[in-house]
C-alpha cells in the first residue's frame, strides 16, 4: 500500500506463517523497545479479509458488498477492500472522507445513517455522496433543503428482537408508516431508489432475514404505486465474524438466497447489496496486551493454609486497556474475553483465580474475572482473538495514547504463470514468496492467479493486469500450477472485473526488462 502504509506497519510474512510465531516475534519486540513503552498493539491478517470476501462472493453471489467503515476503519482493512472493489458504507462525514482520501470514488459511498447532521449531508452533496437512507419525515425535510440531488433510501424496521444488538430499537420505519413517507418524498420531488433494512448482529434465527427481504418487496410495490422507480434492495448487515457462532454465515446465506428467488429474482431488475462490518474484520485483528501491574489479595479461608503451606489467594492483573476502550464488548454486548497466554505455561505449574482490569479509576473498569491462570508477572502478554470489531480507534486516552498501533501481515503470495518459482523482491527480510511468469505463444498468455495462506486461498476475483497480459480468476486451485490452460488474450478481456488486489505486481510479458514479478508494495 504504497503512501499509504508505513513500511513498518506491513510485514509480508514467510511461508507457513502462523499468528503464533508471529505474534511472538512481535511481542518480543515490544518488549525489548528501548525508544517507547508498547503495552498493546494489534496484529492484522489481511489475508484473513480476503479470504471472508470470497467465502462472500461464494455464498451470495447475487449480492454486492459495501463494507460498514465505522466497524473497523484502519487503514490497511479499506485499502485491501477498496482495491476488492468493495463499496463502503459511512455513517458520517468523517468516514466519507476517510474513504474518498484514498480514492474511493463517490458512486461507491453510500451514507447509511437513517439520522444525519445537516452539514454532513452538505457535504455529501459537494463531494458527489447521493446515495443517503433516511426512515423519518424530519430526516427527508433536511435532505430536501441540503441534498435536493439525493437518490434515497427508505430504512425499514426488523424484527429482531432476539439480535444481541437490536437496530430496531433506533432505526427503521414502520411498515404502517412506508407509505406516508413516499408520498411525501413524490410531493417534494425527492428520488426514492431503494429499500433497506438493518438486522442487528449477533441474531440467532435467519429467518429474520427472509421476512424483511418480503417486507422489502411489500414496500417496493408501494413505491411502484406512486411513481418511485426503485431498483436498490440494501440487505444491511449482521452477519457473525467468526467460526463457532450460533448461526454460521453460510445458514444465513442459504435463507437469504432462497427468499431473493421468491421475492427478487434473477432479472427483476433490482440490484442488491449488504453493508458488512464485523464479518470482515472480526477474526482478522489479534490483540495483544501487556501486564503493567498485579496485586495479590489473601482470602480469608480459615484452614486452608495448613492444608496448602500458603494461603489462599487471588491476582489481579491490570493492563492498559478496559471496557471503555478496546474491550467495549464487554458492556456492550455481555461478552467475556478469553486470554491467551504468549507464554505456554509447564503441566506442573499452579493456577490462580484471576481477573482481568482496565485503567479507569472505578470498579466497572472489569475486562474478566473468575479466570484460572498460572502465575504471571508484569510485562507478560496477554493474547486475545476475534478482536477486529469495534477496537481500532477505541484506544483508551487512560493509557497516555489514543490508539493501538496495527500491524498488517499478509501471507505467501505466488502468481502461477510457467516459469518455476522466483523470489518476490522486497525491501522487508522477512518478505517471501513465489512467483511464476513466463512468454507463451504470441497472443497467448496462461491464466494467473493469486494464492494466499498456508493451505492456498484464492485470494484474487477477475482482473485483467495493467497491461491487459494476465488475469486471476476464481477458480480451484490446479494440481498442477503449470498445467493450467492458456486463454487468449481475446477472452481474457471478456472476464468480469471485481478489482485488483495488488496492482504492484508486475508481469515480465507485460515489463520484458524484468526477469522475476515483483511486488513493489501491499
Amino acid at each position: 500500500m504504497a503512501g499509504y502504509l508505513r513500511e513498518t506497519d506491513f510485514v509480508m510474512v514467510e511461508e507457513g506463517f502462523s499468528t503464533r510465531d508471529l505474534l511472538e516475534e512481535l511481542t518480543l519486540g515490544a518488549s525489548q523497545a528501548t525508544t517507547e513503552e508498547v503495552a498493546a498493539f494489534f496484529m492484522a491478517d489481511l489475508g484473513a479479509v480476503v479470504r471472508k470476501h470470497f467465502c462472500f462472493l461464494k455464498c451470495l453471489p447475487r449480492v454486492r458488498s459495501f463494507y460498514a467503515v465505522k466497524c473497523n476503519s484502519s487503514p490497511g482493512v479499506l485499502k485491501v477492500l477498496a482495491e476488492l472493489g468493495l463499496g463502503f458504507s459511512c455513517a458520517n462525514k468523517a468516514e466519507m472522507e476517510l474513504v474518498q482520501h484514498i480514492g474511493v470514488p463517490a458512486s461507491k459511498i453510500i451514507y447509511a445513517n437513517p439520522c444525519k447532521q445537516i452539514a454532513h449531508i452538505k457535504y455529501a452533496a459537494k463531494h458527489g455522496v447521493r446515495l443517503l437512507s433516511f426512515d423519518n419525515e424530519m430526516e427527508l425535510a433536511k435532505v430536501v433543503k441540503s441534498h435536493p440531488r439525493a437518490r434515497m433510501v427508505l430504512c425499514i424496521a426488523t424484527e429482531d428482537s432476539h439480535s444481541l444488538s437490536r437496530l430496531s430499537l433506533k432505526f427503521g420505519a414502520s411498515l404502517k408508516s412506508c407509505r406516508h413517507l413516499l408520498e411525501n418524498a413524490k410531493r417534494d420531488h425527492v428520488e426514492v431508489v431503494g429499500v433497506s433494512f438493518l438486522i442487528g448482529s449477533g441474531c440467532p434465527d435467519p429467518q429474520a432475514y427472509a421476512q424483511s427481504i418480503a417486507d422489502a418487496r411489500l414496500v417496493f410495490e408501494m413505491g411502484a404505486e406512486l411513481g418511485h422507480r426503485m431498483h436498490i434492495l440494501d440487505l444491511g448487515g449482521g452477519f457473525p465474524g467468526v467460526e463457532g457462532a450460533k448461526v454460521r454465515f453460510e445458514e444465513i446465506a442459504s435463507v437469504i438466497n432462497s427468499a431473493l428467488d421468491l421475492y427478487f429474482p434473477e432479472g427483476c431488475g433490482v440490484d442488491i447489496l449488504a453493508k458488512l462490518g464485523r464479518y470482515y474484520v472480526t477474526s482478522a485483528f489479534t490483540l495483544a496486551v501487556s501486564i503493567i501491574a498485579k496485586k495479590e489479595v489473601l482470602l480469608d479461608q480459615p484452614g486452608r493454609e495448613e492444608e496448602t503451606g500458603s494461603a489462599p489467594k487471588t491476582i489481579m492483573y491490570h493492563l492498559s486497556e478496559g471496557v471503555y476502550g478496546i474491550f467495549n464488548s464487554v458492556l456492550f454486548d455481555n461478552t467475556c474475553p478469553a486470554p491467551i497466554l504468549q507464554k505456554k505455561p509447564s503441566m506442573d505449574q499452579p493456577l490462580y483465580c484471576s481477573s482481568l482490569w482496565g485503567p479507569a479509576a472505578n470498579g466497572c473498569d472489569c475486562v474478566a474475572e473468575g479466570l484460572w491462570l498460572p502465575q504471571l508477572h508484569v510485562g507478560d502478554w496477554l493474547v486475545f482473538e476475534n478482536m477486529g470489531a469495534y477496537t481500532v480507534g477505541m484506544g483508551s486516552l487512560l493509557r497516555g495514547a489514543q490508539t493501538c498501533r496495527i500491524t498488517y501481515a499478509m501471507s505467501r503470495v505466488a502468481c502461477y504463470l510457467k516459469r518455476p518459482p522466483s523470489p518476490l523482491q522486497g525491501s522487508s527480510a522477512r518478505a517471501a514468496a513465489a512467483c511464476r511468469t513466463g512468454r507463451g505463444r504470441r497472443g497467448h498468455v496462461q491464466a494467473s492467479v493469486l494464492w494466499l495462506g498456508d493451505h492456498g486461498h484464492l485470494v484474487h476475483g477477475p482482473r485483467l493486469h495493467p497491461g491487459e497480459h494476465h488475469v486471476s480468476g476464481p477458480r480451484s486451485p490446479p494440481e498442477n500450477p503449470s498445467g493450467a490452460p492458456e486463454m487468449p488474450l481475446g477472452e481474457v478481456g471478456k472476464v468480469a472485473s471485481r478489482g485488483t488486489l495488488w496492482p504492484g505486481l508486475w508481469c515480465s510479458l507485460c515489463h520484458p526488462s524484468r526477469s522475476t514479478c515483483s511486488v513493489s508494495a501491499l
